[in-house]
């Protein structure tokens, strides 16, 4: 009995290959731009280049936005194998991953339009813009888009190592790259970290560079099939 490797799906890999592109590239972008709320006077900063903070939010939209199509092309696949996986992908990096950068964006706008009204004196105390300002603040940080995100990619490598749809190293770096995303949320979730920190960035940039190595995989080559013959 020997086994002879093939690859298929060639036109779903690539459509997932270049949204996959997309998604990261945009997500990556957004970083300059949303980094600004980091600031230590960050309601004046913010008030100086108002639209920083909205295009920031745009491109995360556009990253949520083409990342949640990605289980979609992907049910299929996954579903032939084990179907569990494919609706557990699908809840997690297509609804629930959305779903939080959603309302993350929302923060984002308002805390542009909290900036701007503080610059232009609308609200007589200013306590009351720092108040609101950390409200928002508070909500964004918190990593629950880092924890679906992670948990929805830690099945996608599950299912591509378990199955062998690309080859192991490729899965199994991407599991650690993963896992190191996960341990970054946590350390946000605790104040040892803040998102888009340069420790943070650090920690993050494996699964980034790994997005982009799998993308370009799955456009080239496709996914591996295993054929066994007698």
């Amino acid at each position: 009995m020997n086994t002879t490797i093939m690859y298929g799906y060639k036109k779903t890999a690539r459509i997932v290959g270049v949204l996959y592109i997309i998604g990261t590239v945009a997500g990556i972008a957004s970083v300059p731009f949303l980094s600004i709320r980091n600031a230590s006077n960050y309601l004046v900063e913010i008030a100086n280049s108002p639209n920083t903070l909205v295009f920031g939010a745009i491109l995360e939209l556009v990253m949520g936005f083409t990342l949640a199509m990605i289980p979609v092309f992907m049910f299929p696949i996954l579903r032939i194998r084990n179907e569990v996986v494919g609706v557990g992908y699908i809840v997690f990096r297509g609804a629930l991953e959305t779903f939080t950068y959603i309302i993350q964006a929302i923060c984002f706008l308002a805390l542009s339009s909290l900036a701007t009204a503080y610059a232009a004196g609308g609200i007589q105390s200013a306590e009351n813009f720092h108040i609101i300002g950390k409200l928002l603040q508070d909500i964004i940080e918190l990593p629950m888009g880092m924890f679906v995100f992670g948990t929805g990619t830690l099945i996608f490598y599950f299912a591509l190592y378990k199955y062998r749809l690309v080859p192991k190293w490729l899965s199994a770096f991407g599991i650690i790259a993963i896992l190191l995303h996960i341990v970054s949320g946590f350390m946000v979730l605790y104040g040892l970290q803040i998102s888009f920190d340069t420790s943070s960035l650090i920690m993050n940039l494996p699964i980034a560079l790994q997005e982009m190595v799998l993308a370009v995989w799955f456009i080239v080559k496709g996914f591996r099939i295993n054929k066994t013959h007698e």
